[in-house]
């Protein structure tokens, strides 16, 4: 069964009288800590984070981080109530999680009226999303190691035995980053997927050396075995599944379809 997004109330015990007391979440993570090194905070599983204030509101209405997309990466920071979790080390789905736990917690589970487009006859119509219902994806933690972010795969056509990792937060930046200089001197072509398994990718039948990892990934990885992989390491990867339930008033189709992200999801007042 899937896990439902697991959120438990408690108060920061106050350090000195003058210090007011102010109410938190404990935020259940999809990894359940799993992958994470016994050394790490993120091992246990949850993060502790306080509910929003106008403060933080102050943060998601700043044009400038609004200008640089950092608006909701500042907002978790001031959130999470141990300064010394660094949320870069977040597998993205945890990441994820945190996101849609926060964003409930400041304004409720009601999201929407969104526009939906049918994906089967292509009708527009308005819903909201109740977002409690949203789940976590299954996953088989008992037949991967814990407390290691390192796995092997065996590519289906070529044979060539694979070692992997799953993306942090981190990655996902400097990826971005990535992209987008690359874009600049490749105007015409998309590097994503390939920027992305260089990232995950840590060696090559047992090479590890970077530049022969990235040559292979370049030149040589099939298109078959690209997608089997990606298709294999999501299959485990934590993560929110953030599908609903969508019954079309047009069609009648009723299919899960992924929750539209729009500006009114952290801004609901836009």
């Amino acid at each position: 069964m899937s896990d439902e997004i697991s959120i438990t109330r408690q108060n920061i015990p106050t350090q000195k009288p003058t210090q007011p007391t102010f109410p938190t979440e404990i935020i259940d993570l999809p990894s359940r800590g799993y992958f994470y090194p016994s050394t790490s905070k993120l091992s246990s599983g949850h993060i502790e984070v306080k509910l929003m204030t106008a403060r933080e509101e102050d943060i998601l209405s700043s044009p400038n981080l609004l200008k640089k997309g950092l608006a909701i990466e500042k907002l978790l920071e001031s959130l999470v109530v141990d300064k010394e979790i660094n949320l870069d080390e977040l597998l993205i789905g945890d990441k994820n999680a945190l996101i849609y736990s926060v964003r409930r917690l400041a304004y409720g589970d009601s999201y929407g009226p969104l526009e939906i487009t049918c994906p089967k006859c292509t009708n527009t119509t308005k819903q909201n999303i109740d977002l409690s219902e949203i789940k976590y994806k299954d996953v088989e933690f008992d037949k991967l190691p814990r407390g290691v972010n390192e796995f092997e795969y065996v590519l289906p056509t070529s044979k060539i035995t694979i070692r992997f990792r799953l993306l942090t937060a981190g990655d996902e930046k400097q990826i971005e980053r990535d992209i987008e200089g690359l874009a600049k001197i490749k105007k015409d072509s998309s590097s994503e997927i390939t920027t992305r398994l260089k990232y995950m990718i840590l060696s090559v039948n047992g090479e590890t050396d970077k530049a022969k990892v990235k040559s292979f990934i370049d030149n040589q990885l099939l298109a078959r075995d690209s997608s089997a992989f990606r298709q294999y390491a999501k299959s485990f990867s934590p993560d929110v599944d953030s599908r609903f339930e969508f019954n079309c008033p047009e069609c009648s189709n009723q299919e899960r379809v992924a929750v539209p992200m729009t500006v009114s999801f952290f801004w609901p007042n836009a």
